[in-house]
C-alpha cells in the first residue's frame, strides 16, 4: 500500500497542538516513513486594519488536519490486521485531540489526487503571494469611508481579489457612475 492523504477531524482552535502532539508521537514510535506529513492547511492573507497592511495566516479548514499516511491492510476488519499497521493506527488514535477520519468509513477513504493538488497548490500559491482578504462580495451595499468619494453609498459590481479592489456603482449628480476603490476604503452600508 502507498502513502495517501487523509482528512482528520480535530478540535477547532487546537489544530496546531494536535499536529505537534501527533508529530512527536510519530517520531517517538519511529513511524516517520508511515506518517511523513501532518499539515494544518493555511493560506497567507493580506489584511488592512487601521490603515496598516499585515500578512496573517488563516486556516483553510478550521477543525481539520491533513495527514499523509500509509494505513496498511484492513481486510474488512474494524482495525488493521498486521502488527506494524496497528502501530500506525494506535499512534494516530491515541494522540490527544485526534478525532476521526472524515467519511467515517472502515478503512478510511483517502483524498483524490485532484483534491490534494488543489489544497497543496493553494497553500503554496499564497505562501509566495498572499491574497487580499476581501470580506465584501458582489451585490453588497457599501458606504465609501475614505478618498474623493467619501460619504457616497453604492453597490459592489465586481471584486478584483488579486488586487483587493472593488468596482462600485455610485450615483453622482443623478447618474450612476462606476468607480474603483480599495476594499479597505469601504464599509457595509
Amino acid at each position: 500500500m502507498a502513502l495517501e492523504w487523509y482528512i482528520v477531524r480535530v478540535l477547532t482552535n487546537r489544530e496546531e497542538r494536535v499536529r505537534e502532539n501527533l508529530e512527536r508521537r510519530v517520531k517517538a514510535d519511529g513511524l516517520q516513513d508511515r506518517i511523513p506529513q501532518v499539515l494544518v492547511p493555511c493560506e497567507k492573507v493580506t489584511e488592512v486594519k487601521n490603515g496598516k497592511k499585515r500578512i496573517v495566516s488563516r486556516k483553510l479548514y478550521p477543525g481539520y488536519l491533513l495527514i499523509q499516511a500509509e494505513l496498511g491492510d484492513w481486510e474488512g476488519h474494524e482495525k488493521p490486521v498486521k502488527e506494524e499497521d496497528q502501530k500506525v493506527w494506535f499512534a494516530l488514535h491515541e494522540t490527544q485531540g485526534f478525532g476521526d477520519f472524515v467519511g467515517g468509513q472502515k478503512p478510511p477513504a483517502p483524498m483524490t489526487p485532484e483534491e490534494v493538488d488543489g489544497i497543496l497548490g493553494r497553500i503554496e500559491e499564497t505562501a509566495t503571494t498572499p491574497r487580499m482578504a476581501v470580506k465584501i462580495k458582489r451585490g453588497d451595499a457599501v458606504r465609501i469611508k475614505e478618498g474623493p468619494f467619501e460619504g457616497f453609498d453604492g453597490t459592489v459590481e465586481e471584486v478584483v481579489d488579486g488586487k483587493g479592489l472593488l468596482r462600485i456603482s455610485v450615483t453622482i449628480f443623478g447618474r450612476s457612475t462606476s468607480v474603483e476603490i480599495e476594499h479597505w476604503q469601504v464599509e457595509p452600508a
